[in-house]
């Protein structure tokens, strides 16, 4: 249990049975009344994301997560196979737990894997992975300048926008919260 005025961004939430995660809260003082708390909660199996409003200082259920660092070593049919880092155990673990996360994905990348109850929940990724682009349509020359921006395919097969001098073969940053480029990779 835990009050609400003791919510943090990540925290995992036993609301009726259901397991919800803390994405954005803030404290809240009306002009008349008591002050509550205003948050954005992401169901962890689902990812459907709600707006709950609780009263200041309302005892919540908390779940407890368990976070191992794993690595990923490779695609077993529709399972994702997991390594334990401590225990060498390996996990699979379904598609639709891995989500958007299996587009930043490598072979022997190292990634958190949030457990309840022996149940892979979801999977947490670095800020940034480095990827290599298979392909894009070559830039025109003069296409040197700021703005502008053309598909690219990574060697994950997702597909996201980068600046126009970006050519085929290149390795970029890539942000895993939301598919952006972030930089190219120089080496």
């Amino acid at each position: 249990m835990v009050s609400t005025n003791d919510l943090k961004n990540g925290m995992v939430l036993d609301l009726n049975g259901e397991l919800w995660q803390v994405q954005w809260f803030q404290h809240h003082k009306p002009g008349k009344g008591n002050t509550v708390v205003r948050s954005k909660l992401k169901h962890v199996l689902s990812g459907k994301i709600i707006d709950k409003t609780f009263n200041s200082d309302t005892k919540v259920d908390t779940a407890t997560i368990d976070r191992r660092d794993m690595q990923y070593l490779y695609l077993d049919g529709e399972d994702y196979v997991f390594m334990d880092n401590t225990t060498y155990d390996q996990v699979h673990i379904s598609a639709d737990v891995v989500g958007e996360a299996r587009f930043y994905l490598l072979d022997n990348q190292s990634a958190t894997v949030a457990m309840h109850e022996g149940i892979p929940l979801f999977i947490e990724l670095p800020a940034s992975v480095e990827l290599e682009i298979t392909y894009t349509e070559p830039g025109l020359q003069g296409d040197r300048s700021t703005g502008g921006t053309k598909p690219a395919t990574l060697e994950t097969g997702k597909e996201i926008q980068v600046p126009l001098f970006i050519t085929t073969g290149e390795k970029i940053k890539v942000d895993t919260r939301d598919g952006s480029y972030i930089s190219r990779v120089n080496g």
